[in-house]
């Protein structure tokens, strides 16, 4: 595990996933573990913290979440641009040693929960809250945070520093066929003209 992996507060826990960014979403189940690479997620709620992401029918992934009743959310960066595309591209039902090929180490958080992968910027430990319509008409997922968890040379005092920290924390926003962004440079509304501060 990571020196630099500090806890996050949950009442900052949406801050981790509120500029949009691709998520890795992982699970285990009987001892199988997997990884995917989602775009469709974001905060959902405050408190307690809630997230949503939407799992395909076909992904092993989502039958480990169904069955485990929980799952991670993490925000890979620049420097895992490949992984994040592989895993997205590459089933665990037509390749057993997936995690391997794609370059993906896991790990469990300091709290016993996991599996986590390894140098994303941000993970959040989500417990399934069952929305069986949802999840069968829309492959939407909703889950409640329980923990959260970022590297602090990217993300401290709960706020992103992806503009003093090296540009292989940013953070990926994926587009289509193997299109990218990374997240861009800050920009601020000045003091006098900010009517809310987040």
């Amino acid at each position: 595990m990571d020196n630099h992996l500090v806890a996050v507060a949950l009442d900052k826990a949406y801050r981790l996933l509120n500029h949009g960014p691709t998520v890795l979403v992982s699970a285990r189940h009987q001892g199988i573990s997997n990884v995917m690479a989602a775009a469709w997620s974001c905060a959902l709620d405050f408190m307690p913290p809630k997230v949503s992401v939407v799992l395909d029918k076909a992904t092993v992934t989502r039958s480990l979440i169904e069955q485990s009743g929980e799952f991670v959310l993490q925000v890979p960066t620049a420097r895992q641009l490949a992984l994040t595309h592989a895993v997205g591209n590459v089933s665990l039902a037509e390749d057993v040693d997936k995690l391997a090929h794609c370059g993906v180490t896991l790990f469990d958080a300091p709290d016993g929960s996991g599996p986590l992968v390894q140098g994303c910027a941000a993970w959040l430990h989500c417990r399934l809250i069952p929305e069986p319509h949802n999840q069968q008409t829309y492959d939407l997922f909703i889950g409640e945070v329980t923990a959260a968890w970022a590297d602090d040379r990217v993300f401290r005092d709960g706020h992103w520093q992806f503009e003093t920290a090296d540009p292989e924390w940013r953070s990926l926003h994926y587009v289509a066929g193997g299109h990218f962004y990374a997240i861009g440079e800050a920009l601020d509304v000045p003091a006098d003209e900010a009517s809310v501060n987040l």
